[in-house]
């Protein structure tokens, strides 16, 4: 769950990270009043959940009424890599000395927290990594001990920040990890990180990802449930309950599990498809979880074939077979099925489905061949 600019700098506040005063704003005349109350000069900020705003024009300093209405009326409605601006962030102009980085987001693969400082800040993250990696100060933090003071300091001080900016940030990087943490987020970043002329540590920017599975310890997280940005294939797929991201292709892909979700996009992709989503209907593929699955897909119009990846695991395999025959009566599906299921009682499920197996609805042994025979059937119907 992505959130705006502005609803991370509140939560950062919950915290007490500094961040600049600020109002939303959904017209120009609301800007101007924002504006007015916060004290010029003021920075006019589109609030979309990309990166570029800047290079796309997207922020404006005003030094005055007149200046903040063009900005606001040109940025309010503004297209920016696809996301319609129709939220603008009216906040009170810093003076810069410096400009960092600074982010904790989960190193999957280490089983740790990672830290990421670097005294280049502003910039694509990514740019100076692939750039100049030594600019960027990383730390691996086990979450059974936690981020201390000393250990944050030596990361810091490895940073090469300015000497001056080293007490503040150490102090701001140690509530941003208790923000983390506490909120249960999957990313904390900070692009730029400023040292103002005062020798303040300051939050110019707030980048925060939460982890949708942790709302049942935060109902405060249903705010930020109403403004998340969805196409209507999202939109769709969140009313059913199910774990969607829409993508550009033409092969549907349904599965149960994150992982062989994620391991289906990524086998379509190698066979020489393209995925038209990720949907993940979890550990259940009962018919009611199905026909919802298919419904969404099937009302994609980029779609020419879909692909229902199941292992059986706790769910048996004549479970899910079952799911999808009676999903299957109960809507008409235009594009073909290509179905693998393998797992627990796979046998007794494949031995369910196969009176049913059609032109439209096809049984492979494998992942690969199923992929492969997928792409196939979409390519016959138009697909690149």
């Amino acid at each position: 769950m992505d959130l705006f600019e502005y609803q991370g700098k509140q939560l950062f506040a919950k915290y007490d990270i500094p961040v600049s005063t600020g109002e939303v704003a959904r017209t120009a005349d609301e800007a101007v009043a924002a504006a007015d109350r916060v004290g010029y000069p003021v920075v006019v900020k589109a609030q979309v959940q990309v990166g570029g705003r800047g290079k796309a024009g997207g922020i404006k300093l005003a030094a005055n009424p007149d200046e903040c209405r063009t900005h606001a009326s040109n940025i309010l409605g503004m297209d920016i890599k696809g996301h319609t601006v129709e939220i603008v962030w009216i906040e009170r102009a810093s003076d810069i000395k410096s400009e960092y980085y600074a982010s904790f987001t989960l190193d999957r693969a280490a089983k740790l927290h990672l830290g990421m400082l670097s005294a280049e800040g502003g910039v694509d993250i990514e740019q100076v990594a692939a750039e100049t990696p030594d600019a960027i100060s990383r730390i691996h933090v086990d979450p059974v001990d936690g981020l201390d003071e000393a250990k944050c300091r030596e990361w810091v001080v490895a940073a090469n920040l300015d000497a001056e900016a080293v007490d503040g940030a150490v102090d701001l990087l140690l509530k941003l990890w208790r923000c983390y943490v506490d909120a249960d987020a999957d990313l904390a970043e900070v692009n730029p990180l400023i040292l103002k002329p005062d020798g303040g540590v300051h939050a110019l920017d707030a980048k925060v990802t939460l982890d949708d599975n942790s709302v049942f310890r935060h109902p405060e997280y249903s705010e930020y449930q109403a403004t998340q940005v969805r196409d209507e294939r999202e939109e769709a797929a969140h009313e059913k309950g199910l774990q969607y991201v829409g993508l550009d292709g033409y092969v549907g892909i349904i599965a149960n599990g994150a992982g062989l979700a994620m391991g289906t996009v990524d086998i379509v992709s190698q066979v020489g498809g393209k995925p038209a989503n990720f949907l993940d209907i979890g550990g259940g593929a009962s018919a009611e979880v199905m026909t919802g699955a298919l419904e969404v897909i099937d009302n994609d119009p980029a779609v020419r074939s879909i692909f229902i990846n199941i292992f059986g695991g706790i769910t048996k395999g004549e479970e899910v077979a079952n799911g999808i025959v009676e999903a299957l009566a109960r809507i008409e599906i235009e594009a073909p099925i290509v179905i693998r299921l393998d797992g627990t009682n796979a046998e007794e499920g494949r031995a369910i489905l196969e009176p049913h197996l059609s032109d439209s609805l096809q049984m492979q042994p494998t992942m690969l061949e199923a992929a492969r025979q997928v792409v196939e059937l979409a390519q016959a119907r138009g697909g690149e």
